[in-house]
């Protein structure tokens, strides 16, 4: 058999074994799941390429499909229940490599709050059929539980994961705390950027986009920090000098609030609101609020907007308009009009939605299009 034909065999085995997880993740049927991927390693597929061709590609496609509105919240946690049984399975039945001395410890965490454990959890199964001792400590790890655990082990690196940003304060104290050890750190998920901006901002020692990558830069191997040195660069972030990062994380409930009441006042069809859809709406606010602070400790505004447009890509897929939004944002314009970097977040946050929902421009006869 040919290199060539050997790699269009793995691609066929591969796609068959998508389709058909894809259809028991449908069918909320785990044995069939499992059947799905164990035909793909039986058939010889590679079990990093099923980990992360076969289970994290229906993953994402579980997370496109909620977007959409085709899939509800209870389907998306019963999917990526259904992953996480199949990779213990996988686990159990395929014995990783042998540990090679010089592949080192890793020891895999979610930072504090963050509560999607999958991408971690496949990081660690790679990373264990690369050679690796592995420490998998899951989802939510607090900082001081995972600096305590660290000084008992003393690993050799320590991959945080995180998906949300808001979380990237956590991350931060997560990220100082462990190289304070002078144990290095390597971080991944999309709460860093699909380019690695905020690792580096947060003084990472190193950052991947995807769990083969991450085995790639460990293969090399990351040097240990100097705690020192890295203590009086990470903890530099000057823009955090004006507070207001700390207020209206302080304020949040007040701003909450402050606004629903605005609201009410602004939209008199609130009034009628039941106790759930306040509950809801009330929800809806603190998410903004809770990103806008994270935007203003990471100093990007892009934060904050990316937020904004992808809620309102959420909220049209549920037949929901997108400038719902603004009201929210006017009324915290207006309670956050002495904190100019806020304002100019918001004020950016506007206009993307008003680019939502403007009328296409219809060229004159005779004009460029």
């Amino acid at each position: 058999m040919t290199d060539t034909t050997a790699v269009e065999n793995d691609g066929a085995v591969l796609t068959h074994a998508r389709a058909a997880l894809w259809q028991a993740v449908c069918d909320r049927d785990e044995y069939a799941a499992g059947q799905a991927v164990f035909t793909a390693l039986d058939a010889g597929a590679a079990v990093e390429d099923v980990l992360l061709d076969v289970v994290a590609g229906v993953q994402h496609k579980v997370g496109r499909e909620w977007a959409a509105d085709r899939f509800t919240v209870a389907q998306e946690h019963a999917a990526t229940a259904i992953h996480d049984r199949v990779i213990a399975a996988m686990a159990h039945r395929v014995p990783p490599a042998p540990p090679r001395e010089p592949a080192g410890t890793v020891t895999v965490a979610c930072v504090d709050g963050e509560w999607h454990a999958l991408p971690a959890r496949l990081l660690a199964e790679v990373l264990r059929h690369r050679g690796h001792r592995v420490d998998f400590l899951g989802a939510q790890v607090p900082t001081p539980h995972l600096i305590a655990h660290l000084h008992r082990t003393a690993p050799d690196v320590v991959a945080l994961s995180s998906s949300l940003p808001v979380r990237l304060p956590d991350a931060h104290s997560a990220i100082t705390a462990v190289q304070a050890l002078g144990i290095p750190v390597l971080v991944g998920g999309a709460a860093f950027g699909d380019d690695g901006r905020h690792a580096r901002l947060l003084g990472a020692d190193a950052w991947a986009p995807d769990a083969r990558a991450a085995a790639d830069l460990l293969a090399r191997g990351l040097p240990r920090p100097v705690p020192g040195a890295i203590r009086q660069r990470v903890d530099d972030l000057p823009h955090l000098i004006d507070q207001e990062y700390s207020l209206v994380l302080r304020g949040k409930r007040q701003l909450v609030r402050d606004t629903l009441a605005g609201l009410e006042e602004r939209l008199p069809a609130m009034r009628a609101y039941t106790e759930a859809q306040r509950e809801r709406t009330a929800e809806d606010v603190a998410h903004i609020v809770d990103f806008l602070s994270c935007a203003l400790y990471a100093d990007d505004s892009r934060l904050f907007t990316g937020f904004l447009d992808w809620t309102g890509d959420i909220l049209e897929a549920r037949r929901v308009p997108a400038r719902v939004l603004d009201p929210g944002l006017a009324l915290l314009q207006d309670l956050l009009k002495d904190f100019p970097r806020s304002l100019d977040f918001l004020t950016r946050g506007r206009a993307v939605l008003a680019a939502r929902t403007a009328p296409a421009r219809v060229p004159e006869p005779g004009a460029p299009a």
